[in-house]
């Protein structure tokens, strides 16, 4: 299997550094290019075609990683790219999440935090840091509930409908007339896609889900 091409953009160049070899040292991540700039991502992204693209939220001049988000994914609608930023707000996480990107990392969160996340986009997921997704969610979540429950089968949509009224992996299987082990794989599968890391944080996507489809 070969490796995930990745882009790095950043307009300091000891980020773009320590970034590439923390990401060199795994060896199923290549990175394939580096940008200064928002309007040199997207270039770059354009030229290489990358699996995964790291962008940060400011630049020192031009269009800021927002922009440069909205242009890399309308060109190609399966681009993955996540915003790497000092700022943890809830408010620039539903903004890099209506630009099209599929992650938010904050700039210092852990080596285990950024890989995880840069594994979770590239399997098809979404990764923000629960508190954050959690402060999104109660304030305005239509951003993040409508984009990654989009991603969803509609299997898997039906076993988060009923884990979100309450049941269990036996009465899911039960009335869906499937296994428990099956549920238990689908359960794993849609919280990989939503981004969240346990039952309960994916019921309370589909109950704001549920909220807004009413509103």
């Amino acid at each position: 299997m070969s490796a995930a091409r990745v882009v790095i953009a950043d307009d300091h160049l000891l980020a773009r550094e320590g970034l590439r070899a923390l990401l060199q040292r795994e060896p199923e991540l290549d990175v394939v290019g580096e940008a200064s700039s928002g309007e040199d991502a997207v270039l770059l992204c354009r030229e290489l075609q990358p699996d995964l693209a790291l962008l940060d939220l400011r630049f020192g001049s031009g269009i800021d990683g927002l922009e440069a988000t909205r242009h890399i994914t309308a060109e190609r609608g399966d681009a993955r790219v996540i915003i790497l930023t000092l700022h943890d707000t809830a408010e620039y996480a539903r903004a890099a999440l209506e630009a099209g990107a599929m992650g938010f990392v904050t700039k210092d969160a852990s080596r285990e935090a950024l890989l995880g996340a840069v594994g979770q986009v590239l399997a098809g997921g979404f990764a923000i840091p629960p508190e954050l997704m959690r402060r999104a969610v109660a304030r305005d979540a239509r951003a993040l509930t409508l984009a990654a429950l989009d991603r969803l089968t509609p299997r898997e949509r039906e076993v988060l409908d009923r884990l979100a009224g309450g049941g269990t992996n036996k009465e899911i299987a039960r009335e869906l007339g499937i296994s428990a082990g099956t549920v238990k794989v689908h359960l794993e599968r849609l919280m990989s896609k939503l981004g969240v890391r346990d039952r309960t944080q994916a019921a309370v996507l589909a109950s704001e889900a549920a909220r807004l489809s009413r509103s």
